[in-house]
């Protein structure tokens, strides 16, 4: 009998792609998601609807926000999950800056409620999605695990940093018990190779490759780049860019690691490689074909110069390293925009 997993926020970008990971791996994901940024089919979100296509299978789905416990009481009252992965949740830097109250009562909320339910139905196993943010402004690169964490410059930042605080404090309370893996992303882009799954931000793109596809494929006039005076290379932000499917791999890295027994474990997973702004728009340009108009702007609130990981922990005791490199990253991410010029709700990939 497969294992199963609860996916919170298994429509979004990040979450489709571990889907696809974890049928591919012999689990049995059960998913949930509010629609916040997921295109609908019927009563299913088009992602996980072009997934049953590609892998020729079903996937149960809830239509369920995680800021509504007494449904989350009823999910896992009728399941028995061996473990959940948790990446539900807001997550634009930018927006975080403008509208921090609602980041903060949807993320740490939802991250409060999944806690107490997976207490209550003695499910223990968690990985959560946190994000390089929890760093702040580097005070060392490349950033290992080691590197002090709170110093936030924005409040998605913050929310990531207390939720991994509140799962720290709460498996230290039930140390017998309780085991969770806290990934640390860097920069997700890129697509499923197939180009049946991608990312489609709803409305204007908060990052900086969706933005770049869609003035690459005409959606979009120009890319806006904010700030052109920071410490780097070309005077643009440096980020380390890490392929989507190799981000999902790693939670399957993660899970066999709960299997340890592990306590809570921290890892980051990133390439260890810094591109900037300007450079990831001339590898979108080769990628595409286009060339990929852009000015410059100011600096926008809570960005940093750079950023970009030590991924060695992981490599040494999760047996992950990513695979993809840049060009790969640009070419399966295109193909994906390519073929859905407007994004799921074209529906030509399905």
């Amino acid at each position: 009998m497969a294992e199963k997993v609860l996916v919170t926020g298994g429509a979004g970008y990040i979450g489709s792609h571990c889907v696809v990971e974890l049928i591919e791996a012999g689990y049995q994901p059960v998913v949930i998601d509010n629609f916040s940024n997921a295109v609908r089919e019927g009563d299913v979100p088009e992602s996980i609807h072009r997934i049953e296509k590609l892998l020729n299978t079903s996937i149960e789905f809830h239509e369920l926000d995680l800021l509504d416990q007494p449904g989350l009481e009823k999910l896992f009252k009728k399941h028995s999950f061996s473990a959940v992965m948790h990446f539900a949740g807001l997550k634009a830097v930018g927006e975080s800056v403008e509208q921090p109250l609602r980041y903060y009562r949807v993320n740490l909320t939802a991250s409060m409620n999944l806690l107490e339910v997976m207490q209550a139905h003695r499910v223990h196993n968690l990985v959560f999605s946190s994000s390089a943010t929890v760093y702040g402004d580097p005070q060392h690169l490349p950033i290992d695990e080691q590197h002090p964490v709170g110093g936030c410059t924005n409040p998605y930042g913050k929310t990531k940093y207390f939720i991994e605080e509140m799962i720290k404090d709460h498996c230290k309370a039930e140390k017998q018990d309780w085991n969770a893996v806290l990934l640390r992303y860097f920069n997700p882009i890129g697509a499923h190779s197939s180009g049946v799954i991608g990312e489609d931000p709803q409305g204007i793109p908060n990052n900086l490759l969706p933005y770049v596809a869609q003035v690459a494929i005409g959606r979009r006039k120009c890319l806006n780049v904010f700030g052109n005076d920071y410490d780097t290379l070309d005077g643009t932000g440096v980020r380390d860019y890490i392929h989507v499917v190799d981000l999902a791999k790693g939670h399957i890295a993660a899970l066999k690691k709960l299997k340890e027994d592990c306590g809570c474990k921290v890892y980051n997973l990133g390439t260890g490689t810094g591109y900037s702004v300007l450079q990831m728009v001339k590898a979108m340009e080769k990628a595409s074909g286009k060339e990929i108009s852009y000015k410059i702007g100011p600096r926008r609130g809570g960005d940093i110069a750079s950023c970009y990981a030590d991924p060695r922990l992981a490599e040494n005791e999760l047996a992950w390293k990513a695979e993809f490199d840049l060009e790969r990253m640009c070419e399966d991410l295109w193909r994906w925009q390519s073929m859905n010029p407007t994004g799921f709700s074209n529906g030509t990939a399905s």
